[in-house]
């Protein structure tokens, strides 16, 4: 277990050190805002496989038995979380984390539209539907921990999109968008507006979805979902 609460901590410290405004700024300023996304990026991954793997070697306490529904649960959530954390990461977004420099005066993309933080809502959805096919202690604690990391970065990163963009700004913008998935188009105060790239987006993140329910889970996580189900 201590190396399991090790990766944790040293997840939660690459999580809240690096993204303080002025560190951030200094490193953006050393490296170029790509590269340190890019490079942010490469770190979160290899330190959430670390959490994963030292998981899988924690002690295990079981606390309910597997069923067949419970994977039915992230079978079901999981594309909707590829599609949101892919596009998410895909187009420029001002609002919320992306991998594209946002630019000045243009349209939010269709997939900010929908919800202005689409890769912590992907990351939540993913992580919070993986809680009931694991019954285990040590698996509740760890997607417990992440869907909260994610949830709790949805208003810091509010925050800092309004001291960038300025407080005018930002309203402008979030009037256009919502924090929860699609409230603002099922509320009429903005259309979706599809392109090539939101298609484009959408096919690749539902053939990864296929591949990693087919075969990815099975090569980089464990056993197939579809085992359980069946």
């Amino acid at each position: 277990m201590t190396e399991f609460f090790l990766s944790i901590f040293v997840f939660f410290v690459a999580h809240l050190i690096p993204p303080i405004p002025s560190i951030r700024q200094r490193l953006v300023n050393i490296l170029g805002r790509r590269i340190y996304l890019i490079g942010y990026s490469i770190l979160s991954l290899a330190l959430l496989a670390w959490v994963i793997s030292a998981s899988r070697r924690a002690s295990f306490i079981l606390l309910w038995e597997p069923a067949s529904w419970q994977a039915m649960v992230a079978v079901i959530g999981m594309p909707l979380s590829f599609w949101l954390i892919l596009a998410g990461l895909a187009e420029a977004n001002p609002l919320s984390i992306s991998l594209r420099r946002p630019r000045p005066a243009v349209s939010l993309p269709p997939i900010v539209t929908i919800t202005r933080h689409p890769v912590l809502w992907g990351f939540t959805i993913w992580t919070a539907t993986h809680i009931p096919p694991n019954g285990d202690a040590v698996s509740i604690l760890l997607f417990a921990i992440l869907t909260a990391l994610a949830i709790a970065g949805i208003p810091l990163l509010d925050r800092r999109a309004r001291g960038r963009l300025g407080n005018e700004r930002w309203i402008e913008m979030s009037q256009s968008t919502s924090v929860v998935p699609f409230a603002a188009i099922l509320a009429g105060k903005c259309k979706i507006r599809v392109d090539a790239a939101f298609v484009l987006q959408t096919v690749a993140a539902v053939a990864a979805y296929f591949w990693f329910l087919l075969q990815g889970h099975r090569i980089l996580v464990g056993p197939s979902p579809l085992l359980w189900i069946s």
